[in-house]
């Protein structure tokens, strides 16, 4: 967590929070709700790594942002981490930059969805990842 927004929850500790505002989609891209009520993707480099750096569960399991004092809850697409090959192709990284770890469990959901359980947690696999991941897998 960024330590600007530490400060601003010791300064500010009882702001309320925020649902229905925030979404990560199944490819790890981040959507605001628009006034029009329409979910629209963030494209601007500073936001999403601000994002990415303050992103966390809580003790219940409910995903979150700490937008300064103010927790904003996502609303999940599919997993809270989406997962990339990385760019030797030796791992998986996070949407959020961090690295997957290691994989204990691949699980195929009855859609055909590839998701990875690990150190870092439950994420799904990038759908354009997945042509190489299993080549790689299919060679091991």
């Amino acid at each position: 967590m960024d330590e600007i927004v530490a400060r601003a929850m010791r300064r500010w500790p009882n702001v309320p929070k925020v649902y229905g505002w925030l979404r990560l989609d199944r490819r790890g891209q981040w959507l605001v709700k628009s006034q029009e009520g329409v979910y629209e993707r963030i494209g601007n480099a500073a936001v999403i790594e601000f994002i990415n750096r303050n992103y966390a569960a809580d003790d219940a399991g409910c995903w979150y942002f700490q937008n300064g004092p103010q927790r904003v809850f996502v609303t999940l697409e599919y997993a809270p981490y989406v997962y990339r090959l990385s760019d030797d192709g030796a791992g998986f990284v996070a949407h959020t930059g961090a690295a997957a770890g290691v994989i204990h469990t691949l699980i195929h959901d009855d859609r055909g969805t590839l998701l990875a359980d690990g150190e870092l947690g439950l994420g799904v696999i990038l759908d354009r990842d997945l042509d190489r991941k299993s080549t790689r897998l299919n060679s091991s």
